[in-house]
């Protein structure tokens, strides 16, 4: 019952600031209501005129507001045409009969502040329906209506402009608020797969290797076997970590710990590697992009190159990093069913190396090989650079 009542209370919010409908502003004719009593009375010449200037009157005052509040008919020719119209009949009635007829003119800058609403000349045609409407109350002689006419037609019309403008972009700043949230949301979703991307394809190829090499010693060393295989447990219970890292969106690997894994499968896949690396330190935020690159290198040339050596190579400089991995395989970079730049990995990291302003190319190297290198600009902002690793 509580959560019906609090649905409730957001729906009351959500229709609260929304847009006034077209009749909402139908009221406002009855400022009229006497005049109209005047002519059904007789007391006005010419009935038969006035009546069908405010059956002209009421009819463009209705169009004129309707169609200015549809948003893709402001601006537009139609809207304003009607206005003029409206404002012809209010002067015909007020020069004509004066008195109460002044009244006319609110309701004529209340349609102005809908048709004209957020434009500047908004404001010199409110003043000059105020300033035209004095002085029709002292041509009939009615100097002291004047002012309290003047303000209210003032009023009528900045007033309405400004109610439709507020409600217009609180509902703009609602629909966009959405927006984001749904764009929000989208990212986290294309993170968290990238990460499992990254994290099982790379895991659960650590593993076949582990499982082929304990199949392959088992028979001859065994020792070595359980090694290998006490090497498979290790993995797992690391995957299982990273995992519910990557849940949480804390999940960062450092660029030697990558290394040093690379090392270890490429050793137990049968593939002689040769690491090098150069230049000073990395910021935390820059080395765990390039784990990543490494990891996926790694992962495709241990599942798809067939290579027999494997070159790891990082030359740091004080603005800029330099990545480069190179196999003498069978010169493809993932799985054979994609082409381009390679499969869903190397897509997800070019992405995130360009969001960190970096970049990563990737494809045959030669005749034989494959080749994958990534440029990464050296930023010691550890904020930019978490930003940067979880960024789309």
């Amino acid at each position: 019952m509580g959560k019906k009542q609090g649905r409730g209370t957001a729906e009351d919010d959500v229709a609260r600031y929304r847009p006034p409908n077209r009749y909402a502003f139908l009221p406002w004719l009855f400022l009229i209501a006497g005049d109209v009593q005047d002519l059904v009375c007789g007391e006005l010449p010419l009935p038969w005129l006035g009546g069908a200037g405010v059956l002209a009157f009421a009819g463009l005052y209705i169009a004129t507001v309707w169609l200015g509040l549809e948003r893709e008919r402001l601006g537009t020719r139609t809207p304003r045409l009607l206005l003029l119209g409206l404002a012809a009949v209010t002067y015909a009635l007020t020069i004509g009969y004066g008195g109460d007829w002044l009244l006319c003119f609110p309701v004529l800058s209340l349609a102005a502040g809908v048709v004209l609403r957020g434009e500047r000349v908004l404001g010199v045609a409110v003043l000059g329906l105020a300033g035209s409407s004095g002085v029709i109350a002292g041509f009939h002689g009615s100097w002291e209506d004047s002012m309290g006419t003047g303000y209210g037609t003032i009023l009528s019309g900045l007033v309405t402009a400004a109610v439709l403008r507020l409600s217009e972009t609180v509902t703009e700043l609602r629909a966009t608020r959405e927006e984001l949230a749904r764009a929000a949301v989208e990212r986290e979703r294309l993170r968290f797969s990238r990460d499992l991307h990254d994290l099982l394809g790379h895991t659960m190829s650590v593993i076949v290797v582990k499982a082929e090499a304990v199949r392959r010693l088992a028979p001859r060393d065994l020792d070595a076997a359980l090694g290998q295989a006490a090497d498979i447990e290790a993995v797992g219970r690391q995957a299982l970590t990273e995992i519910r890292e990557a849940v949480t969106g804390y999940r960062a690997g450092g660029l030697t710990t990558e290394l040093e894994s690379a090392r270890s499968v490429l050793d137990a896949s049968g593939v002689t590697v040769d690491i090098r690396q150069s230049g000073p330190v990395l910021p935390p935020q820059t080395a765990t992009l390039l784990g990543w690159v490494v990891r996926e290198g790694v992962t495709n040339v241990v599942r798809h190159s067939g290579a027999a050596r494997c070159v790891i190579e990082v030359r740091g400089e004080t603005d800029r990093v330099h990545l480069e991995i190179t196999d003498d395989g069978r010169g493809v970079g993932s799985a054979p069913e994609t082409t381009g730049a390679g499969g869903n990995g190397l897509k997800g990291l070019t992405e995130r190396l360009a969001a960190a302003g970096g970049s990563l190319t990737s494809g045959p190297d030669g005749r034989r090989g494959f080749r994958l290198v990534a440029e990464l600009p050296v930023d010691d902002n550890d904020e930019e650079g978490r930003a940067a690793c979880t960024a789309n």
